[in-house]
């Protein structure tokens, strides 16, 4: 009974921080809790019937007072007292969830960031502060760390002097050049020169939330360093000298990729800098868990300890794996998914020294009630959550499927039932949140397993040899050159394979929990164990029919993409894109919107190059997306070599490259196109009737010679610069406007308002969608509505 009641309360906490996503959650878990409490009771009312009127008929003699003196013993359905107890429990936490979100001070750093105005965006700053992390390096080759800020001070320029110097307090997240950034470490104090910002929101469908990741580490502006100042030269003792000694000793016996993988592998990649690529192609097949798979590890180091130990005095063992987890934890830092191992270690060792056998899912409640605790932000943590589900799939779903697989060798059914215990947990999860699944996830896992823990056990062992002695320990570490290298050469070959990741789009909040129901109801209830094969198939309907519905719709998106139009057009599944924009276009912003939407093959690409920065977006794409039919308004002289590159890849992928000339028409489904000017340039589309125009960068008297000269008519959409819309709007009068700009004079602004011209902005809207049936609409004016988690 007392387990029970525990148990329920611990939810009750773990349920009230998860309903902070739904406004009034709190209040909504005291609802559950009450309605819990009542029907509970009834039950518990309608037992004790049902166990008096059995008493009665067995025994017809026996007193009522014995009777009820044997129903007064306590029943195994918790109390209607504990239902609201736990109902309590979860409205506070909610309100200590609220408490806990960070906000900025009143002399926060973020608090001086200039507003959006063209005049100062490029206003420097001096910032002196204290680093509290190491560098780590950006996908765009620069380093990052983050900076307790101390004082602000404006850099003088020529339109006034100074402002004075200010004391202010805050988390900086902060990029600067690489080579500028190598050498520092935490605790250092710096001062920097740069531009400080705010983060933005995530403006595309997919994309990722920059200000909302920032919000989660306490953090409300960043800064892009140019220089760098390091007032305190002294290098002072930290445990990060000691992971430096690691790494540098196994990448000395190694090399690159090799060193900084088994670095990660051994450490964890929170603290290690793993090549972009190697970390890509790891997520890509399903093994991103061997860079962050602080369970494993744990029990790789409680295990070792046990075993040299077993002869010893459990005293001695409880106290050895204490210090070894301690140590473990040092080293690898305080992220939410080492801590939670490391407690279930702790709880392993107390079992040990009691020889009493640890009651894992208990010990794993006791856990997360614990680390949600000391950090109720947490709950949103994709690292804690993946981390606990993994490891509730181990404790709760390994022994059945071991069970249904003992007609394999013990090894062979382990083997298969360790990794698809997890992914069966952590599955629906990843999919709300990346919406791919990687096809060969399990075989991989599979396969790769026994390498995995040879790499692991191997850069332990170099990595504490190192310590002591560099040199031995690179000798160690280079035994592992085979094992790693042959698990690269293996992940290689699996991404290249056909259909080796499947995007099925966003699965949604309700969709996940329905599926999470399904998977608790096929663990507890003997009914839905016997049919787990239909569970399934519902489950897998709740996936895929969404998928199909989407392949049943017509709408266009105009993403946020800077000064590059960048339009997809989804007609009943087959897929239209006009341009890709730069790299970091196609990375972060074409490619998460297409997995979003369960896009896996564009039918049609338009490729025009507005801004005549040879745009390489393509290449990006081309990498993880077939094209089938690729239209090049693009071939010049200058970038010859480009558009061969990408003749090349279209072809590689069996699709078909066409180069077209200005003037020239082409169709794709409902959508016919034309390019009118190459070189300022024009481009005309006639999307299912509706008149739509993408202007380059023109002034307004060569826009009228082209409408004079080509015919061209007053277009119903319009997209061009934002600093166009002033002379575009009157001329062509288009009913709808959409603006590639950040911000806009507010003059400006207030004058376009006035037009019966409906205008949006990209950097203020985020993307523009439009359907048939509910018209257009802005992305961040269609969430700014919903509570967001933190």
């Amino acid at each position: 009974m007392i387990q029970a009641s525990g148990v329920i309360i611990c939810l009750g906490y773990i349920l009230g921080l998860l309903l902070t996503a739904v406004p009034w959650g709190g209040v909504w878990m005291l609802v559950i809790s009450v309605i819990g409490a009542i029907l509970f009771k009834q039950r518990r009312l309608l037992k004790q019937k049902n166990s008096l009127f059995k008493t009665n008929k067995d025994t017809p003699g026996r007193s009522p007072t014995k009777s009820n003196e044997n129903l007064s013993s306590p029943l195994p359905t918790p109390s209607a007292k504990v239902w609201l107890v736990a109902g309590l429990v979860g409205l506070l936490a909610s309100v200590y969830f609220q408490f806990r979100v960070p906000h900025p001070g009143a002399n926060d750093i973020s608090n001086f960031v200039p507003s959006d105005n063209s005049d100062n965006q490029e206003e420097l700053f001096i910032v002196r502060g204290t680093l509290t992390s190491s560098p780590r390096m950006t996908r765009s080759q620069r380093g990052q760390f983050w900076l307790e800020a101390t004082q602000l001070d404006e850099v003088k320029n020529d339109v006034g002097p100074a402002a004075v110097s200010k004391g202010v307090t805050g988390k900086l997240y902060v990029t600067l050049p690489l080579l500028q950034s190598t050498g520092l470490y935490p605790g250092q104090q710096v001062a920097l020169t740069g531009i400080l910002y705010k983060p933005k929101p995530a403006l595309n469908p997919g994309a990722f939330d920059f200000q909302q990741f920032l919000k989660q580490q306490g953090a409300f502006a960043g800064f892009s360093g140019r220089g760098i100042n390091v007032v305190d030269e002294d290098r002072k003792w930290g445990l990060w000298r000691i992971r430096e000694r690691i790494v540098r000793s196994q990448v000395r016996g190694l090399g690159v990729p090799e060193g900084p993988l088994v670095s990660a592998m051994t450490l964890g990649s929170k603290v290690v800098d793993v090549p972009y690529d190697i970390r890509d192609l790891f997520v890509k097949v399903g093994l991103a868990h061997a860079l962050a798979a602080p369970g494993l590890r744990t029990s790789i180091i409680l295990g070792t300890v046990l075993a040299l130990t077993k002869r010893s005095t459990r005293f001695t063992q409880v106290t050895l794996g204490t210090i070894a987890l301690i140590i473990f934890l040092a080293l690898t830092g305080f992220q939410p998914g080492t801590l939670r191992a490391v407690i279930m270690g702790f709880t392993a060792l107390i079992g040990v020294g009691l020889k009493r056998k640890v009651k894992k899912i208990g010990a794993l409640l006791v856990t997360a009630v614990l680390l949600l605790l000391v950090n109720p932000l947490w709950i949103w943590d994709l690292g804690f959550e993946l981390s606990f589900l993994a490891t509730l799939g181990l404790v709760v779903t390994f022994v059945p499927l071991m069970q249904r697989l003992e007609w394999l060798p013990p090894t062979i059914a382990a083997l298969i039932a360790v990794p698809f215990a997890a992914i069966i947990w952590t599955l629906p999860l990843l999919l709300h949140v990346f919406s791919i699944i990687p096809v060969y996830s399990l075989p991989v896992n599979m396969l790769t397993t026994p390498l995995v823990s040879i790499i692991i056990i191997g850069g332990m062992v170099s990595g504490l040899v190192s310590l002591i002695l560099p040199d031995i320990g690179s000798a160690l570490a280079s035994f592992l050159y085979h094992p790693t290298h042959i698990l690269i050469q293996l992940e290689q070959f699996v991404a290249q394979l056909p259909g080796n990741s499947v995007a099925v789009g966003s699965i949604s909040t309700a969709t996940v929990i329905l599926i999470y129901i399904l998977i608790i109801l096929t663990w507890l209830v003997y009914w839905w164990q016997k049919r787990w094969f239909f569970g399934s198939l519902i489950a897998v309907g709740l996936v895929f029919i969404p998928v199909w519905h989407a392949n049943t719709v017509f709408q266009i998106t105009v993403l946020a993409s800077g000064a590059e139009p960048v339009l997809v057009i989804q007609d009943k599944g087959k897929v239209t894109l006009v341009n890709s924009g730069n790299e970091s276009t196609g990375r972060y912003t074409i490619l998460p919107f297409l997995q979003q939407q369960g896009v896996n093959q564009i039918d049609w690409a338009i490729a025009k190059d507005f801004q005549s920065n040879s745009s390489n977006g393509w290449f990006e794409l081309l990498q993880h997306l077939p094209i089938k039919t690729f239209y090049d308004y693009s071939p010049t002289s200058d970038n010859t070599l480009v558009n061969l590159e990408i003749q090349k890849e279209v072809q590689k992928q069996k699709g078909t490259y066409q180069p077209l000339s200005v003037g020239q028409t082409l169709s794709t489904g409902t959508t016919v196109a034309q390019l009118i000017n190459d070189q300022l340039p024009i481009m005309q589309m006639q999307i299912l009737g509706q008149s739509w125009l993408l202007v380059g960068n023109l002034k307004s008297n060569e826009l009228l010679q082209i409408m004079k000269s080509s015919g061209l008519q007053h277009p119903q959409v319009l997209w061009c610069l934002g600093e166009s819309l002033k002379e575009f709007i009157p001329i062509l009068q288009p009913q709808v406007a959409i603006a590639s700009s950040t911000t806009l004079d507010p003059k400006t602004l207030s004058e376009l308002t006035q037009s019966q011209t409906k205008l949006f902005i990209t950097g203020r809207d985020g993307a523009v969608r439009w359907t048939p049936q509910r018209q257009f609409e802005a992305f961040i004016q269609g969430t700014e509505s919903l509570s967001s988690n933190l």
